[in-house]
């Protein structure tokens, strides 16, 4: 006796695996993820950058001038074209001394379409509150 297959069809749910259309939908968006990554990633490589000076500088300087001297020395050695030392909001001195800074960065991506980037940081640490009693 021959068996015959022709009770399979297309939609039999045993079936497991991407569809072509399924496919390029997820190949699309990764890859609009990537091209977005690609285009925002060496702003965000500048910005850890700035944060290492922040602190590098404000280590070994005492006054706000020297900070920003020390900034401006580091930021010609890093490439660092974001911001400059006189960009820099600076609050006391010593070890006391709390250094911050915020930017944007707009990046072009297609036409007149830019995605813009804010960048804070600072030198202070978040000290959690204690709890009323």
């Amino acid at each position: 006796m021959i068996r015959s297959d022709s009770s399979r069809t297309w939609s039999d749910p045993k079936q497991q695996g991407f569809s072509l259309i399924g496919f390029l939908c997820t190949l699309l968006v990764v890859g609009a993820g990537g091209w977005l990554a690609l285009r925002a990633g060496p702003g965000v490589v500048e910005y850890w950058a700035i944060e290492k000076a922040i602190v590098a500088a404000s280590a070994v300087a005492n006054t706000p001038d020297d900070v920003r001297k020390t900034f401006d020395k580091l930021a010609a050695a890093g490439s660092i074209d974001a911001i400059a030392g006189k960009d820099l909001q600076i609050s006391g001195r010593g070890k006391d001394m709390k250094v911050s800074f915020a930017y944007e960065q707009r990046i072009p991506l297609i036409g007149p379409t830019s995605l813009v980037i804010e960048y804070k940081g600072s030198t202070a640490r978040d000290v959690p509150e204690k709890a009323a009693n």
